[in-house]
């Protein structure tokens, strides 16, 4: 990759890591789209956790007297006992499929009746949410709008969701490097050491200036714009998995 993307690539990561501190979500759908633009799935996936990884811990930090520890160790317990046993399943995911999984499957949670509504806070949820939501990330390469269902379901406040969500979804990144690290062959490695240092300056940067909006937002506004974001970031993965199918793209 030439310079120009990767500082592409350190400001998309900046302005995700803004997005995700906000609301918990949103940022990682900007930045796994631009990856995909320049990286091959394994790859890209790879990127995209470790980023992750470093912007999430931080947020986790700085919210850390918040996080709902019941949910997140369920959540956690689900997550680990998916991964084993995709550990013996070796499949990466088409360009296509993994814009229309993450597209299509918040608008079928969407649709489901309120009482069936996949509430994180729920007997049981948690497990049932940390499970699937991982074999989406194995399988369709991300996941993070399904889980913002859960949460968008529940009654947690806004500071409780995004520091709960950073947490679990540290885990489920550092679970991604493992999986798809083996697949991502020499792309990664080639990405030199100033490239991943920006990558994780900017995404800690990004993290650090949400809380100064998150703070001034009420929880009825983060509930409404959160579920607006996510139906707008979803139809347009959809466009664009439609679009990849339709170029022939495999």
């Amino acid at each position: 990759m030439s310079v120009g993307v990767l500082i592409l690539i350190a400001l998309t990561g900046l302005v995700s890591s803004f997005v995700s501190g906000i609301f918990g979500m949103a940022g990682g759908q900007i930045f796994l789209a631009v990856l995909l633009i320049y990286l091959p799935v394994a790859s890209a996936l790879v990127v995209f956790a470790a980023v992750q990884v470093a912007s999430g811990a931080w947020r986790g930090w700085l919210w850390r007297g918040y996080v709902n520890w019941p949910v997140t160790w369920r959540y956690i317990v689900g997550s680990v006992l998916t991964a084993i046993a995709m550990r013996y399943v070796s499949f990466i995911p088409s360009k296509p499929m993994v814009y229309l999984g993450i597209g299509l499957m918040p608008f079928a949670a969407f649709a489901l009746p309120k009482r069936f509504a996949p509430s994180i806070t729920r007997p049981g949820a948690p497990y049932m949410c940390g499970a699937f939501v991982m074999l989406l990330q194995l399988v369709v390469g991300q996941a993070g709008n399904i889980l913002d269902v859960f949460f968008q379901a529940s009654l947690l406040d806004r500071k409780t969701t995004v520091a709960t969500k950073a947490v679990t979804q540290l885990v489920s990144q550092v679970i991604r490097i493992l999986y798809f690290g083996a697949f991502a062959g020499d792309v990664v490695t080639s990405i030199p050491l100033w490239a991943w240092a920006c990558f994780l300056v900017t995404a800690i940067a990004g993290t650090s200036l949400a809380p100064i909006v998150l703070h001034r937002m009420t929880d009825d506004g983060f509930r409404k714009w959160t579920k607006i974001i996510i139906a707008c970031f979803s139809a347009i993965y959809v466009a664009r998995g439609v679009w990849l199918l339709a170029l022939g793209e495999r």
